[in-house]
């Protein structure tokens, strides 16, 4: 409500259907509609009060809603559940449950009640105005491609918002939201070049999701929206139902892991992955440098449904060519030599941990294929059994993640029906502390130096 009023959304009518009774029992307010009033009132609304079973009352506060300008309007319609139902109206403990032997004098009482009971004229009219065409199905690509240089510093999150920038110029539909961080997810970079097509939600992230569910209905928009990946937790019941409804948003949660350091660990995310992978339909992409995270936007706005894009702080080097092809449901072999005797597995900065450590195990005469997951649902499956058959069996994976539902049991997941295949993982083991990022990281053993010792004591 407060985002409505702050937006002076004038072509916003919530009607509140106040009918006393909740599921077990009276609602907090019952039928005291002089308190949803003032709370609407409150909160910047133009509010009506009325009969919800006077049909005429009801045209009228509608038609006055029409001309109501600046704010939203609130309609306060007093109703009864049952009304007209002997026995029921307004009875409690009927809430989802059939009527049983009371069907057919309900069904009689409701139809003496309709007046017109013959064939009506009466249907909504066509909008006098539909000016937002349905979204063109052909491939939305960003103006341009990735620019980076091999060794580069750039934190993902700063290339997502190079990224939806480059996706905003290549296609009007695209829009983006944030949750008062834009600054941090790098948002901030649509917002300076199309501010028209950015709505800032402000700390409130289950209005959030909201509001850019209802922005790509009719496939009208394709909806961006950013914050620190631990603040969806909040919104979780709201991501859910989209899934549910068959809406096109795409998530980008950033600060991830320990790595994002000093913050401390109320703002580092631990358990979004496994929040996203269960997400019924949701694609899961967890890039590992600019390049990557410039094609995983892209691919976003070319899919229907729920994504989700995971983002780290830390500056990470660039390792893909800018012309490197990536595919949704693969992922991609980094380092490998035909001797090689272990498959590390990583994604984010872990993977960054992992490059590291084969260095040094090489140097110590072991040699280990990495592998970058790229994308953590759906997972690559078929490409790490081969390699890791290639490599006696063995697999390490390390995550900047809680044990439970990240990356390395997408991993177990993917591979329960080979045979063969050891897999030891390497995550973050307890709620972590506030710290320098290369310090978190060994502290909570998913460090290049972690890795070696889990691979020393594989093989």
């Amino acid at each position: 409500m407060s985002f409505a009023s702050h937006y002076k959304l004038d072509n916003l009518v919530a009607i509140f259907d106040v009918n006393r009774l909740g599921q077990s029992q009276e609602t907090a307010f019952g039928h005291h509609v002089e308190v949803y009033k003032n709370r609407a009132v409150a909160f910047g609304f133009h509010t009506l009060v009325v009969d919800g079973h006077d049909v005429a009352a009801l045209t009228a506060a509608l038609n006055e809603a029409k001309s109501v300008k600046g704010k939203p309007v609130a309609i306060i319609a007093k109703t009864f559940k049952g009304r007209g139902i002997t026995g029921i109206e307004d009875a409690s403990d009927w809430h989802g449950k059939p009527l049983g032997g009371k069907s057919v004098a309900a069904v009689d009482a409701i139809m003496a009640l309709i007046k017109n009971q013959g064939t009506t004229a009466l249907c909504p009219k066509t909008p006098k105005r539909d000016d937002a065409a349905v979204r063109s199905q052909s491939t939305v690509s960003m103006s341009a491609a990735p620019s980076y240089k091999l060794g580069q510093e750039v934190a993902t999150r700063a290339a997502y918002g190079t990224a939806l920038a480059k996706l905003g110029a290549g296609c009007d539909r695209v829009i983006a939201l944030d949750a008062d961080v834009k600054n941090s997810t790098y948002s901030i970079k649509f917002k300076e070049a199309f501010p028209e097509r950015f709505i800032e939600c402000f700390i409130a992230e289950q209005n959030l999701v909201g509001v850019a569910v209802g922005c790509g209905t009719r496939g009208r928009t394709i909806p961006f929206v950013s914050t620190f990946a631990c603040f969806l937790s909040r919104a979780y019941d709201q991501i859910r139902m989209a899934a549910i409804s068959q809406a096109n948003v795409k998530f980008c949660g950033s600060h991830v892991g320990c790595s994002i350091g000093e913050d401390g660990p109320s703002q580092m995310a631990l358990e979004d992955l496994a929040l996203f992978r269960a997400i019924p339909g949701a694609t899961v992409f967890y890039p590992s440098d600019a390049v990557s995270t410039e094609r995983a936007v892209e691919l976003c706005a070319n899919m229907q449904g729920i994504a989700f894009i995971r983002t780290s702080r830390p500056n990470t080097p660039v390792i893909y060519a800018n012309d490197e092809p990536f595919v949704v449901g693969q992922c991609k072999v980094v380092r490998k030599s035909a001797k090689d005797v272990v498959t590390v597995i990583g994604a984010g900065v872990t993977l960054h941990e992992a490059i590291k450590a084969a260095d040094i195990l090489a140097a110590k005469g072991k040699n280990v294929r990495v592998i970058d997951l790229f994308t953590v649902k759906p997972i690559d499956g078929t490409t790490i059994a081969a390699n890791a058959k290639e490599t006696g069996g063995r697999i390490v994976t390390v995550e900047d993640h809680y044990q439970e539902g990240g990356l390395g049991e997408a991993v177990c997941g993917a591979l329960s029906e080979e045979s063969g295949i050891c897999i030891k993982r390497l995550y973050v083991p307890r709620i972590p502390r506030s710290g320098p990022s290369k310090v978190l990281l060994d502290m909570f053993g998913i460090s290049a130096k972690c890795i070696v010792a889990a691979v020393d004591s594989i093989c």
